[in-house]
């Protein structure tokens, strides 16, 4: 079984490149989540004969965030957002940058054997200024999720965290020292994350660094590999050993994001 997970920077942009349909048709995934569509549905031609298509597009700001599972079975049950219950006791309700629990953000699909999540984290902005949303509302409300969900069936969750974990995860750790996407705040949710059982799927093989999945536009950052890692594959430890490989598809162009890979002998 194979999935991949790809922040493709508005789909209707990645499909016309090319670059999309010639992942799939490459690597055939079984599930393709991918993060800030910026679509509804309707807005957008991707077509894959074989696949259903199921759309969490933002219901506040047209062409934001949103996020998309193409599934090549159908689900036992697709839901989206965080549920009210979990929204209401994080107070995950609307701030001066919109309401994130209802940008398409969130959406899990049921099958037989595990969940799937795919999430497209609140970036914690340059002036930081939705820094205490992630800190406070979003990552531990998150966490809860797929705590809740995992009582039932093992997870498996992906998407773009907007975080670089630890210093391994960015070319320059140093003066990114507090910067959005590398705050002690943020990381504290990966580690919690991890505390939780989850794990890191890419870490499980790979180590060290040069292994990133985001680049600027600026400075030849991404001929040059000055990147960082913020987007991932988790799991349950329940399934780890049936994870065969998580890699990094860094030669897929079409995004400032590429796209990541995750295989499983279920």
């Amino acid at each position: 079984m194979k999935l991949i997970s790809w922040n493709v920077n508005g789909i209707r942009a990645v499909h016309k490149k090319g670059t999309l349909t010639a992942l799939v048709e490459k690597q055939k995934p079984d599930f393709l989540c991918l993060q800030e569509t910026k679509a509804e549905q309707h807005q957008s031609e991707v077509d894959f004969p074989g696949y259903e298509e199921y759309w969490n597009s933002s219901t506040t700001k047209k062409g934001y965030a949103g996020t998309a599972i193409f599934s090549r079975e159908t689900p036992e049950n697709i839901s989206f957002e965080f549920p009210n219950e979990l929204a209401k006791k994080y107070d995950l309700g609307p701030d001066s940058f919109g309401n994130a629990n209802a940008e398409g953000r969130v959406m899990a699909l049921e099958t037989e054997l595990f969940y799937l999540v795919n999430v497209y984290t609140p970036n914690s902005k340059p002036d930081l200024g939705r820094l205490g949303l992630r800190y406070k509302a979003w990552d531990p409300a998150f966490l809860d999720y797929c705590k809740a969900l995992e009582k039932e069936k093992p997870i498996i969750f992906c998407g773009d965290l907007n975080v670089a974990h630890t210093p391994d995860d960015l070319a320059n750790p140093g003066p990114n020292e507090g910067e959005h996407g590398y705050t002690k705040e943020e990381r504290e949710g990966i580690d919690n994350i991890i505390k939780a059982g989850f794990v890191d799927t890419f870490r499980h093989f790979t180590k060290g660094k040069g292994h990133y999945t985001w680049w600027s536009h600026f400075s030849n950052a991404r001929e040059r590999n000055v990147g960082w890692r913020i987007d991932y594959f988790f799991v349950s430890k329940k399934l780890l050993p049936h994870v065969k490989r998580s890699i990094i598809l860094a030669e897929v162009t079409g995004s400032d994001h590429c796209p990541i890979l995750l295989e499983l002998d279920l």
